[in-house]
């Protein structure tokens, strides 16, 4: 490596940014937000501070993790406002504006967990989960645009799961919230492509309160868990420094998923197969041959860990 691209690899790649990182106290959220102060920018650490189902607010978690930053020599604020509410998402971007004058990248890590299985979840489980993880994304990102639009610059990073791009079992609506803003994403980057602005996924797979909150009820659960327990929240971050960074200027509408030391790129829904008729289809002709031509390339009912069924790297 030349001398000049050794100065480059050691200079902070987020210098002079500002990040705000969403259910930036615990977990993942806290790993990003240690990880972008670490390579220059100043971070809102965004945290109400609740409980894994939604409940309590304690400004503690967002706190601690901009003391951490600031006993670096870094520079950050805590903002206890909540994501799901639209005039609290647009208050954070307003404080954030207020201490740092300009905002280059969105983490939209915020989230709740309310699992039942489908046929037994209840109106409020549904809402609840809804509200934070997928009109959280839409109300913060929302309130960030007009900011990311006068700079004609910006990076959204969302934090997706494959509990909604693959599927997992008891999680109706944090799958569809997910799967929501994957769609959301791509439609964020769409829309603002002409502005410089751009909207990425990531799927991470971590060992976090989340997941310490499955309950272990069978063997196949139990051995679950140990395997996440070797996946750790730190190994997401340099993803999210990544996008936010300008080395992935080019880099948008994609949805990625980071597991241990793996790093994978998604697909996304193309068309596989198709079949014509040129007198149409009545119901026999496609039960006759429509299905029989395409049945081959039909998706089993698979959750994220029959698909990603080896060890983490």
């Amino acid at each position: 490596m030349s001398t000049q691209a050794e100065a480059a690899a050691k200079e902070p790649v987020l210098r002079d940014r500002v990040v705000i990182v969403t259910g930036g106290g615990r977990g993942i959220g806290r790993e990003i937000a240690l990880a972008m102060a670490a390579e220059g920018a100043s971070v809102v650490v965004n945290d109400i501070g609740a409980s894994i189902g939604g409940e309590g607010h304690n400004a503690t978690p967002a706190q601690e993790v901009v003391a951490e930053i600031r006993a670096k020599g870094g520079k950050a604020i805590a903002d206890t406002h909540s994501v799901a509410d639209w005039d609290e998402a647009f208050a954070t971007v307003a404080a954030a504006m207020k201490a740092f004058g300009r905002i280059d990248a969105l983490v939209n890590n915020a989230g709740i967990l309310r699992d039942r299985l489908f046929h037994k979840m209840d109106i409020d489980e549904w809402r609840a989960v809804i509200d934070v993880n997928l009109n959280g994304v839409f109300n913060i990102s929302r309130a960030v645009a007009p900011v990311f639009r006068q700079q004609e610059s910006g990076s959204f990073i969302n934090i997706t799961s494959t509990a909604g791009l693959i599927g997992n079992i008891g999680q109706a609506n944090y799958g569809a919230a997910k799967a929501g803003m994957a769609a959301l994403s791509r439609t964020m980057a769409t829309d603002m492509k002409k502005f410089n602005v751009r909207s990425n996924c990531i799927a991470p797979f971590a060992f976090t309160r989340m997941v310490e909150s499955i309950p272990i009820d069978r063997p196949e659960m139990a051995a679950k868990v140990e395997k996440a327990r070797r996946m750790e929240s730190r190994k997401i971050a340099p993803m999210a420094v990544y996008l936010a960074s300008g080395l992935a200027e080019k880099v948008t509408g994609q949805v990625f998923c980071v597991r241990a030391n793996e790093i994978f790129l998604l697909s996304q829904p193309r068309p596989l197969r198709s079949v014509h008729r040129s007198e149409g289809w009545t119901v026999h002709d496609i039960a006759q041959h429509a299905i029989p031509a395409m049945q081959s390339d039909f998706y089993g009912l698979d959750v994220s860990a029959d698909v990603f069924s080896w060890d983490p790297i």
